[in-house]
């Protein structure tokens, strides 16, 4: 027998008023607008299961909410941290690995010096890359179509 669970009344105009209003946003983030109407239905009166139809949901998930919002009030209708595998990097850390990995190789390294270490034996395809076989466009047919797919290659425009 599924347990009858209701929100908790509002501890002051304040928090009815936030909660109201969180209910009806557009601009919040989805979980918070859900989570909130789940509160305002259950205070006028609606059922779980009620509640649970009009928002697509499992009616333990409705129960779940309306218990953390009776023990943390709105900071319970908000994302628990601690999903999911803690990061073995920073931020920081991450940004400065992502421009070293765009940065140019150090000692100026550069696409032509690689393909002289190719030895001239090997087939004509091996010693050319991917990019290298295409030819810039001279000029672009028009803004609307790049005839290309919309794609961009390092700025330029490529003829695939």
């Amino acid at each position: 027998m599924p347990k009858l669970l209701y929100a908790r009344p509002p501890a002051n105009a304040e928090e009815e008023w936030r909660t109201r209003k969180l209910a009806g946003s557009r601009h919040a983030p989805g979980d918070w607008t859900m989570r909130a109407k789940m509160i305002v239905a259950s205070w006028d009166g609606e059922r779980t299961s009620t509640i649970a139809a009009q928002l697509g949901c499992h009616m333990q998930t409705v129960r779940e909410h309306l218990a953390r919002f009776n023990a943390e009030g709105l900071d319970g209708l908000g994302d628990r941290t601690g999903a999911g595998r803690k990061r073995r990097i920073t931020e920081r850390q991450r940004g400065r690995l992502i421009a070293l990995a765009r940065a140019n190789p150090p000692g100026g390294c550069t696409d032509g010096d690689l393909l002289a270490l190719v030895p001239d034996g090997w087939p004509q395809r091996a010693r050319t890359w991917p990019n290298a076989r295409r030819q810039p466009r001279a000029e672009p047919r028009s803004s609307e179509s790049t005839g290309n797919g919309g794609r961009r290659v390092l700025g330029q425009e490529w003829i695939e």
